[in-house]
């Protein structure tokens, strides 16, 4: 199937129901048909990574297909003008998850793109940053210590940025970080400790959290073992 065969596809599979469950956990339903995430997983599957279909999916502004295209991307392929273009088209927390979580994390240029939108003022472009932190600790195997500790001055600087979406995501990627190893998991800790002398509601928050997941017997005894 092309990318039109493919939206209407989705068009079909997609429910009201769904729709309103989306708009309940804050997600974008503009251009939304409601189709649920192991139906585009299953798509897939089946397809298999195909770049330029990817990018055609994209360009159809659908929410489902743009998720899809996630999927399908080839990460060798994609280009850094590519994801400049990508995630200036993000409009909600879901898509950007997406994208970072399952393309973006596995190019050549995604720890670099991490520090680079850290710094953006667009709320999703921010977001984005900070959710390819959180991807790249969990399936970035290769990268040393120093890859990681990289990150935390963003972290501390936007610790107090008040936007929902944006204090979740550095919340996200102080936590994921920590949870990497032993010697990360005391950095994120230090981390935690400065971020808690910030005068901000929001950066107490994203230290607190951290702090209680990082600290507790679950986390530490998994990085002992």
């Amino acid at each position: 199937m092309d990318a039109k065969q493919l939206v209407k596809h989705m068009e079909k599979k997609g429910t009201e129901k769904n729709r309103e469950g989306m708009a309940k956990f804050g997600i974008n339903i503009k251009n939304a048909y409601g189709v649920p995430v192991p139906e585009l997983r299953f798509l897939a599957r089946h397809i298999g990574t195909n770049q330029a279909l990817s990018l055609n999916l994209w360009d159809t502004r659908v929410h489902e297909a743009r998720i899809l295209a996630a999927y399908l991307g080839d990460p060798k392929k994609v280009t850094d003008r590519q994801m400049d273009r990508w995630v200036a088209d993000f409009d909600s927390w879901d898509v950007c998850d997406q994208v970072c979580g399952n393309l973006f994390d596995k190019t050549d240029f995604a720890h670099k793109k991490a520090l680079e939108w850290s710094k953006r003022d667009k709320e999703f472009v921010k977001r984005a940053g900070f959710a390819l932190m959180a991807s790249l600790a969990v399936h970035d195997k290769r990268a040393g210590h120093a890859a990681f500790e990289k990150f935390f001055p963003a972290i501390v600087r936007e610790s107090a940025d008040g936007r929902n979406y944006v204090r979740k995501a550095v919340n996200w990627a102080l936590r994921q970080i920590g949870k990497r190893s032993m010697t990360l998991n005391k950095r994120a800790l230090e981390v935690c400790a400065q971020i808690e002398k910030i005068d901000s509601p929001s950066a107490k928050w994203v230290a607190a959290d951290a702090k209680r997941e990082l600290e507790s017997e679950r986390i530490q005894k998994r990085l002992k073992e």
